[in-house]
């Protein structure tokens, strides 16, 4: 188990290059078979996930992305975007069907970007850990312009993006220098 743990965490980087090798779409539906059993509120499961493999999907995408981002999203197989269904609450019914959780959040767009801003990246960070669990490596990002975004891959209006996240098998090359974190003592506390 400590092994897994170093895998997914302590040895795992984020990538800003990737090989040419590509992601199978069995590998992308296994990926999200895993990360929907992490626990969200109500079990609301607001997130959604847009896996751009197609060029010209990707060419949309990177019309989006700041500077910064374009070689690690032109690279990767796959660019991940997390986003939220603003009507999450439409599939509370069968997601929840013991309560009418439906009808507390229909109408009232505080509670539900209140949800939003907690799980959708909690469904993301999900996400992240499955991939790296899988063997593939990631690059979360949130340098795009969403709004842009949203217009050019969302059009209906429902579903908003939230962050985006390279996939696929990093280059080492492509690596920076690995940062430190704060210790303990610093970022935590025991009450």
């Amino acid at each position: 188990m400590a092994a897994d743990l170093e895998t997914i965490f302590a040895e795992a980087r984020t990538f800003n290059g990737y090989n040419e090798r590509s992601v199978p779409s069995a590998l992308l539906r296994e990926l999200y078979d895993h990360l929907k059993w992490g626990p969200t509120s109500a079990n609301s499961c607001p997130a959604r996930f847009v896996f751009v493999t197609s060029g010209e999907a990707k060419e949309r995408l990177l019309a989006c992305v700041n500077e910064g981002n374009l070689a690690k999203v032109r690279s990767a197989p796959v660019t991940a975007i997390v986003a939220a269904d603003t009507r999450f609450y439409e599939e509370m019914p069968k997601l929840f069907p013991s309560r009418d959780f439906a009808s507390a959040f229909a109408g009232k767009t505080a509670v539900i970007d209140d949800l939003l801003a907690r799980n959708v990246p909690l469904q993301g960070a999900y996400m992240i850990v499955a991939a790296r669990g899988l063997g593939l490596d990631c690059g979360p990002m949130s340098g795009f312009d969403a709004e842009a975004l949203n217009r050019a891959l969302f059009p209906e209006g429902r579903w908003k993006a939230n962050f985006i996240c390279a996939l696929g098998y990093g280059d080492r090359t492509s690596l920076f220098p690995r940062n430190p974190r704060l210790p303990f003592e610093d970022a935590c506390r025991i009450v």
